[in-house]
């Protein structure tokens, strides 16, 4: 046999030198794995964020909806208390005026 290195192989003197080159490459690559999963967690923590500030957003919705609706009740119930005080006052106004336009036409004649 000979002592010649085989294609693809390491030397004796190149071994270490080889290998620190692939540690380094690999504690490069974990350092950016680490960063990856730690931007990964960072933006499911600002997703687990943002739903509930949509959840709470929603909520607020409803409620608010809801309060609307019960003030357009109200409006409306104000509205036609309105217009049945306006027709009263209306109405006594006229009854007013009636029984005014017909006292002094009663005075005016002697008995």
């Amino acid at each position: 046999m000979t002592d010649r290195p085989v294609p693809g192989s390491i030397s004796a003197d190149q071994a270490p030198t080889e290998i620190v080159a692939a540690a380094r490459r690999l504690a490069a690559a974990l350092e950016a794995l680490e960063s990856a999963v730690e931007r990964r967690a960072e933006a499911d923590r600002d997703e687990d964020e943002l739903a509930s500030r949509i959840q709470a957003l929603g909520a607020d919705r409803s409620r608010l909806a809801d309060e609307l609706d019960g003030s357009l009740v109200r409006t409306r119930k104000l509205e036609r208390t309105n217009r049945e005080i306006a027709q009263r006052l209306d109405a006594a106004i006229g009854t007013i005026r009636a029984v005014l336009d017909t006292e002094p036409a009663d005075e005016e004649e002697p008995s």
